[in-house]
C-alpha cells in the first residue's frame, strides 16, 4: 500500500472552497492520511503554488508531526508549535496556513499539499525555518509519500 493523503474539503484536482482562502477565513483545511509505512517516525507536510508568478510560493509546512498521527483538524492554529508538530515561516513571512490569493484574473493556480512520511522523529529546524528548509530538510528521509492537488483562481 502506498501513503493515501485525502481532503474532506476537495477532491484531487479540485477547486478549494473561498472559506480555506484569502477570499474567505482563511482557515487550513481538513488532511487525513492512512497507508503509512511501518518505518515512518514523523510526517511533514508542505503546500506550496508551482504557478504563482515569481515562482512557487509556500503556503504552508507542518514537521515533525507524530508518526502515530493521521489527519490534522480544519483551523490549525497559526503559531509555530500547533497541530502536535511545528509550523514553518510561510512565504507570507509567518507560521502557520496562508491560504491561496493567486492574482486576479491569473487563471487557476495548482496548490499541491505534499504529505511525507520520515525516517526520523524530528527534523531538528530551528524556530525561524521556512517551508522551503523543512522540504529540503525532509528530503533525504522520505519512506513514503503522497501529493493531493487542487485548485483555485480568482
Amino acid at each position: 500500500m502506498a501513503l493515501i493523503l485525502k481532503s474532506s474539503a476537495f477532491g484531487e484536482g479540485a477547486r478549494i472552497p473561498s472559506r480555506f482562502t484569502a477570499d474567505g477565513e482563511n482557515v487550513s483545511p481538513p488532511l487525513a492520511w492512512s497507508d503509512a509505512p511501518p518505518s515512518t517516525q514523523s510526517f511533514a507536510l508542505v503546500c506550496s503554488d508551482p504557478d504563482a508568478p515569481r515562482g512557487t510560493w509556500y503556503h504552508w509546512a507542518v514537521y515533525d508531526l507524530p508518526g502515530t498521527l493521521s489527519q490534522l483538524n480544519e483551523g490549525q492554529p497559526r503559531v509555530a508549535g500547533a497541530a502536535d508538530g511545528r509550523q514553518a515561516i510561510s512565504d507570507f513571512e509567518e507560521p502557520g496556513w496562508g491560504g491561496p490569493c493567486p492574482p486576479q484574473g491569473d487563471g487557476d493556480h495548482r496548490y499541491r499539499f505534499h504529505l511525507m512520511a520520515l525516517d526520523i522523529p524530528s527534523l531538528e529546524l530551528p524556530e525561524q525555518a521556512t517551508c522551503a528548509d523543512v522540504e529540503r530538510a525532509a528530503a533525504d528521509h522520505v519512506v513514503g509519500e503522497s501529493i493531493l492537488t487542487a485548485t483555485y483562481s480568482r
